[in-house]
């Protein structure tokens, strides 16, 4: 139902620009958000309960995880999902070092604030877009003021 509706407004729609398209697709793959987290936490919560690797906490390291995937995945690529996809996706990787007793926490620590520093650098590249919840929409703004 709510695909045909969208169809039907993307049909009727003036322009018909690729623009339009995405903006309509966006609230499906929000949707995915709640599913995948969920059966990311169920695989953790099982794999902890069934004793896999024993003393990591799969819940929370896996968790860590699909929250940097998802970010990439539904937010696309822009300044901001570069920071934090990656971010959370390393954060993961350490958490699993750390709960192994490969890594101290007083070393992790450290190595997600210089993490998070190279990210914000990386950012800053004029080939990264800057999100578009971020940009001001301008036709909105011209509609609300005209007479």
């Amino acid at each position: 139902m709510a695909a045909a509706v969208a169809r039907r407004m993307l049909s009727q729609s003036d322009s018909g620009r690729e623009e339009d398209r995405i903006t309509l697709m966006k609230p499906d793959q929000k949707t995915l958000i709640l599913p995948i987290l969920l059966i990311t936490v169920g695989a953790g919560w099982l794999l902890t309960t069934l004793g896999v690797a024993p003393g990591i906490d799969w819940v929370w390291t896996l968790g860590l995880a699909m929250v940097g995937l998802l970010t990439v995945a539904v937010g696309g690529i822009d300044k901001v999902s570069v920071v934090i996809g990656p971010f959370f996706i390393v954060a993961s990787s350490l958490s699993i070092l750390r709960q192994t007793g490969r890594l101290r926490l007083d070393v992790e620590l450290p190595i997600l604030v210089i993490v998070a520093g190279v990210l914000l650098l990386v950012a800053r590249s004029p080939a990264i877009p800057i999100p578009k919840w971020i940009i001001p929409d301008t036709k909105a703004k011209r509609e609300d003021t005209s007479p």
